[in-house]
């Protein structure tokens, strides 16, 4: 049996933050631009939380995925953005 090469660098952050965010927004050879917005985010809810986010989704015509974008565009504006 051989033994296992190590995985250099897997599951391992920069020391600093802010490299380690910018790190991800950089696109890999050969993707095109609209697969950089290919991250998830996963949160728990309730079953009443989500049945009043998706009616609230609903009332706005918007899908939910749209409206926590806008959420989340509103209250965590891109850097450059911030305090306009």
């Amino acid at each position: 049996m051989s033994a296992r090469s190590p995985r250099s660098g897997f599951a391992r952050r920069p020391a600093d933050p802010e490299t380690w965010v910018r790190a991800a927004k950089e696109l890999p050879a050969g993707r095109a631009d609209g697969a950089a917005n290919t991250a998830r985010l996963t949160i728990d809810v309730t079953p009443a939380q989500r049945g009043r986010i998706k009616i609230a989704a609903f009332e706005r015509g918007m899908t939910v995925a749209d409206m926590l974008r806008a959420l989340l565009e509103r209250e965590f504006p891109p850097a450059g953005d911030a305090g306009q």
